[in-house]
């Protein structure tokens, strides 16, 4: 009974299928991205690798810190511009690294169209016999994912609920910190591991200063005692760091410029007794917020038309008290207004230039302040000076400190322009208790620098009809650029100043 089906299926025509695969619509690729060092500021050529804050194999998101790199002017954070694996590192801590050079290789993945089949897949394929009438049957394999890899998700935010225990290990947080450079630092200098601070006190779950401090205050971390180093007694050769070589460089080319110096005493008991009244006065917004205390009014002066809003101020620039440099600033301002020379620069001209030296004369009086920080030597620049009040360069100046401050120095390109300003003023009488000094101009430092001295009262015998008077004397310490200024020009340059300082009721008359 079976021999009669056999045949008949013998006698029919053979039913073939072939089987072959179509590739998807989208499929991706590994790509290995160089991550070049990008100008993060005009004149910047090179930067010195501080951190890296990440290591090789390690995934990384965009946005995600890479590292923080010194420059000659501000220390900066560099974050990754895409989604990857971090395959190596190409500049060690501590190296300087060329703008536009490379700093890491990113393995990244890329989306491609393979929608059209390849010419080989075709030719592969199988015809079927000449004369049957067999039907094509194509099975379509399962969609092939994206990636060979694992998928990746998105890390959890640390203050995100579903973000467990075991997330929130140190081993794991190391790639979830949200900290500033400066605090970074500064936990690196103490020995503090911040991915056991995960989250924080800040702002979404960002570690502050405070943190670290209060980390430091319960004591070190008993898992992973650290064996003390046995203290050497020989001698230690320690290279420089990046800011301090910058003003090696710097003090080597400033001994092209042929210096002229001129020192005196500036009389500021007008100055000294003007002092009170100016702290009394102090606009509101300048003040901190526990020291706004304004009376009741039974009138409101902003009742038929709004008043000027000074805008919002930082906490950075709010103080309590008045010093003598904003007011020395203003003065020196006003005194450049009337010598253009000392708003000069000379213009900078390339190698191959066989012209003549030219000065650029500025309409504004731009002042640079030395100030000597943890991290080093900046001079961050006051720009239009004579266009300011007393009390906004009083709040400036408090800002620049605040920035010089943080460890690493937080000054940016924004407070250290290229150009710089075209006198430089250093207070080097708020360290110690000399009255004179030798400033040194470098060459780009303007075209005249001056230290200023401890304030002290002395005894003037030249006052008091022959009897003499107590006043309050400031040393200052003039170094010009003999190629550009003489000698009797900088003379006189002072004495307009000591015009201004020494009769502060100047300042009300021209409108301040």
């Amino acid at each position: 009974m079976l021999v009669r089906p056999l045949r008949r299926l013998l006698g029919r025509p053979l039913a073939v299928s072939y089987f072959h695969t179509t590739g998807i619509s989208w499929a991706s690729r590994k790509v290995l991205k160089t991550f070049n060092l990008a100008d993060i500021g005009e004149g910047i050529t090179e930067c010195e690798i501080i951190k890296w804050s990440t290591k090789p194999q390690a995934t990384i998101q965009a946005f995600d810190p890479l590292c923080e790199v010194q420059s000659d002017k501000a220390s900066v954070e560099i974050t990754s511009p895409f989604d990857g694996v971090v395959k190596e590192l190409l500049v060690k801590e501590g190296e300087i690294a060329k703008v536009g050079s490379g700093l890491c290789v990113i393995e990244t993945e890329e989306e491609v169209s393979d929608s059209a089949e390849p010419p080989a897949a075709a030719e592969s394929r199988p015809s079927p016999p000449a004369g049957s009438s067999a039907s094509l049957v194509e099975t379509l394999p399962p969609p092939l994912p994206l990636s060979d890899g694992p998928s990746s998700t998105r890390r959890l935010h640390p203050l995100d609920p579903n973000n467990t225990s075991e997330q929130a290990s140190s081993s794991s947080n190391a790639d979830r910190v949200f900290a500033a450079p400066s605090v970074r630092h500064f936990a690196r200098q103490k020995g503090v591991d911040l991915g056991r601070l995960v989250p924080g006190s800040g702002k979404d779950g960002r570690i502050e200063k405070r943190d670290v401090e209060a980390a430091l205050t319960r004591g070190p971390d008993t898992s992973s005692p650290k064996t003390p180093v046995p203290q050497s007694q020989e001698d230690v050769v320690v290279e420089l760091g990046r800011t301090r070589y910058g003003m090696w460089k710097a003090m080597v080319k400033s001994l092209e410029i042929p210096h002229f110096g001129y020192s005196t005493t500036l009389d500021i008991t007008a100055l000294h007794d003007i002092l009170p009244t100016l702290n009394a006065h102090i606009p509101t917004h300048y003040l901190p917020e526990k020291s706004r205390l304004l009376p009741p009014q039974s009138i409101n002066p902003a009742a038929l038309y709004p008043a000027p809003n000074p805008g919002h101020i930082p906490e950075s620039q709010h103080y309590t008290r008045l010093t003598y440099m904003p007011i020395l600033v203003k003065t020196l301002s006003k005194a450049m207004t009337e010598w253009p020379i000392f708003r000069s620069s000379i213009t900078p001209s390339s190698s191959s230039d066989s012209s003549k030296p030219t000065l650029t004369i500025r309409q504004n009086a731009d002042i640079s302040i030395a100030l000597s920080t943890p991290t080093g030597l900046y001079s961050p620049t006051l720009q239009s000076a004579n266009t300011h009040s007393i009390y906004s360069l009083a709040g400036q100046l408090n800002h620049l400190s605040h920035l010089g401050r943080q460890v690493p120095c937080a000054l940016s390109p924004k407070e250290m322009p290229k150009r710089g300003g075209t006198l430089t003023i250093s207070n080097v009488g708020a360290i110690g208790a000399g009255d004179f000094a030798s400033p040194v101009l470098v060459p780009g430092g303007g075209v005249a620098i001056v230290a200023i001295g401890r304030a002290k009262w002395v005894w003037d015998v030249d006052r008091g009809d022959g009897k003499g008077e107590r006043r309050l004397k400031l040393g200052v310490s003039w170094s010009g650029d003999h190629r550009v200024v003489e000698g009797a020009e900088l003379a006189a340059f002072v004495e307009c100043w000591r015009g201004y300082v020494e009769n502060p009721q100047r300042l009300v008359g021209e409108g301040v």
